[in-house]
């Protein structure tokens, strides 16, 4: 048992090698326990990501496709999009502790994940891929509608991120303008689905990256008609009604739990 847990201790090391070796000379986070050089290096690529990912998108679509995807008085302004930069890294910090945490459990045996696929095999990889992200769609979905309906969660955590609530404040920036501790737990589905399914530790590792690039995508309020994807046309509804479109991947919790808009309905008729 110890030395399978090895093979996790040993991926993530690789991945401290990598981006640790590669922005900061061994100096600095060599002598760091194990844990610390996980946090820093989940805080380096997650601050990395979130300006890349948010950055070449405003580009694409405010500059390169400027008035393509969006009318001129709905690109929001420099000085929105900083603010939601301000407040997206007073929280990387804290973000970056649960992607650390779940690494720590993982690698001391707590939760069910494997390391290698050819230990289950692709058939039950996939199987349990799909069970994982099921959970953490269902468990993201009841998160987020429990930050609005519970008064004290949505007025002192949630509505930090809900001042932006017209197209013209929302951007891709606005993806982790959260409070620090709203954002980890609309994340904490990604950890609890760990206990309760087999899970491939590095695509567990890969799906907590990628919500990076998905929130800065659905908060671009560019609707891309891909049912039955939750994308920015959903969500930017989620922005205007606060009611409707708790949902993160998909449109299946809200259509099963009666809080499903569809933004095809929002369009003005053609007469």
């Amino acid at each position: 048992m110890e030395d399978y847990l090895q093979l996790f201790v040993d991926e993530t090391s690789f991945y401290n090698r990598i981006v640790l070796g590669t922005f900061l000379p061994e100096s600095v986070w060599g002598p760091l326990p194990h844990f610390f050089r996980g946090w820093l290096r989940n805080y380096i690529g997650g601050t990395l990501l979130y300006f890349v990912s948010g950055f070449l998108w405003c580009f694409y679509i405010y500059y390169l496709k400027r008035n393509v995807y969006l009318p001129k008085d709905t690109i929001p302004s420099t000085k929105a999009m900083l603010l939601q930069i301000y407040v997206a890294m007073k929280a990387m910090p804290w973000y970056s502790a649960l992607p650390t945490l779940s690494e720590y459990m993982v690698e001391n045996g707590w939760t069910r994940c494997f390391s290698r696929i050819n230990d289950v095999g692709w058939l039950a990889y996939i199987t349990n891929f799909i069970v994982y992200l099921g959970i953490v769609e269902f468990g993201i979905y009841w998160m987020h509608r429990e930050l609005h309906d519970i008064k004290p969660l949505y007025k002192y955590l949630h509505a930090t991120h809900h001042i932006y609530n017209k197209q013209n404040t929302l951007s891709p920036f606005a993806g982790l303008a959260f409070h620090p501790l709203d954002g980890i737990l609309q994340a904490v589905p990604h950890v609890m689905a760990l206990f309760l399914v087999p899970m491939h530790f590095t695509s567990h590792v890969a799906c907590l990256f990628m919500e990076a690039i998905w929130t800065a995508n659905i908060h671009d309020c560019i609707h891309g008609k891909l049912w039955p994807v939750m994308g920015a046309g959903y969500h930017t509804i989620h922005h205007t009604t606060y009611r409707h479109n708790y949902g993160h991947y998909t449109i299946w919790m809200d259509w099963m739990f009666g809080t499903l808009r569809d933004p095809m309905e929002d369009e003005p008729k053609e007469k």
